[in-house]
Order: structure tokens, then sequence, then C-alpha cells
């Protein structure tokens, strides 16, 4: 089990979730948390929309092409920024499978450490449900001081259960992507 550290080493263990893979740490502060998405929030996935604009979608070769994925400048900025007042953490639709390569993406990008919440391989529930599930984890022992994400289901979602949210709305949005998110809980 991995947590995104920088220059710390953080005790982890399991802890049972329904359809996520979730990471507990000891808590070391009651600072706040700020949420952030990767996908179009973080990272910039414009390069590998095609791979779900064809028919059948090719999950793998989209997933395999995150690595690659620039940084967008304004969510790193962001990120930067929370971490001055708040512990960060991020909430992907990503599967589990592709943690190695996010933890590498995120450390190359010089971004905060954080825990990193990913869904399991086998949940194709759409991301408004399955983000909004570990909001309301995470809220039973910690102030969520803001939640960032492109996705407007998830951003509606969210606020209608009383979170304060910043949409991301510096990356191109794709059709594809949305309809993949809503339709086959993807990503």
């Amino acid at each position: 089990m991995e947590v995104f550290t920088r220059g710390s080493t953080v005790a982890a263990r399991r802890v049972s979730a329904p359809l996520f893979r979730v990471v507990r740490v000891k808590e070391k502060s009651s600072r706040p948390l700020a949420v952030f998405d990767l996908d179009g929030t973080l990272a910039d996935t414009a390069h590998r929309q095609r791979f779900l604009e064809r028919k059948p979608r090719d999950w793998d070769a989209f997933f395999a092409a995150a690595p690659k994925d620039p940084p967008l400048a304004e969510g790193i900025a962001l990120a930067r920024k929370s971490a001055e007042e708040c512990e960060v953490v991020y909430l992907t639709g990503r599967p589990e499978r592709c943690r190695r390569d996010t933890v590498d993406w995120l450390a190359a990008q010089g971004l905060p450490g954080g825990r990193i919440f990913m869904r399991r391989n086998d949940d194709r529930r759409p991301a408004r449900h399955t983000k909004l599930d570990i909001l309301r984890r995470l809220a039973r022992d910690r102030d969520i001081r803001v939640l960032v994400d492109d996705d407007e289901l998830v951003c509606e979602g969210a606020e209608r259960a009383g979170f304060r949210v910043v949409r991301a709305r510096w990356a191109a949005t794709s059709e594809a992507l949305k309809d993949a998110q809503e339709r086959e809980g993807r990503t």
C-alpha cells in the first residue's frame, strides 16, 4: 500500500471500503484537507482523448498514456498554494492499477505529498458517486476546506452535500471523457 510522500515516511494501513481501495494514514495534524482531482484538474489529458473517441474505447491505451500528461499550470499552482494551509490529498477516478504511474507523475510535477484515493479496478460507478462517498468518509475525521475537480456532476453533488468546490475549468473539455465518466465509470 503506498502513500505519495515527499521527504518523509508515512505509516499506512488498509481500511476496507466497498468499492474503493482506501489508505488510512496516522494523522500528524488536524490541518484541513484540500482535495484535488487529477485528470483535467492537475493533468492535461487532451493527448489521450483519442483512445476514448473510437469504438470500442481503448481504456488500456488511455491509462497507459497518463504518464505523458502535461501538467495544468493553474491546477498545479492551486495545489501548491493550498499546501500552505491544508493537507493536500488526491481523489481520482483512475483505477488502482495506475497507482505507480500516478505516484511517479505527481512527484515529477513537484506536487505536495499526500494520500491518493483511487477507484478499485472493478468499480464502474460514475465518478459523482464514488468521489462523494470518499469525501463523506474523509469529512468524518477532518475538515475539508475545498474540493477541486473538473467534472460538473461531481462538483454539483459535492456542493449539494455541503462541500466547498472550485471548478477546474482551465483544461479543454472532452465529450467522450464526460460520457465515459458517467456511463462507463472508468475515470
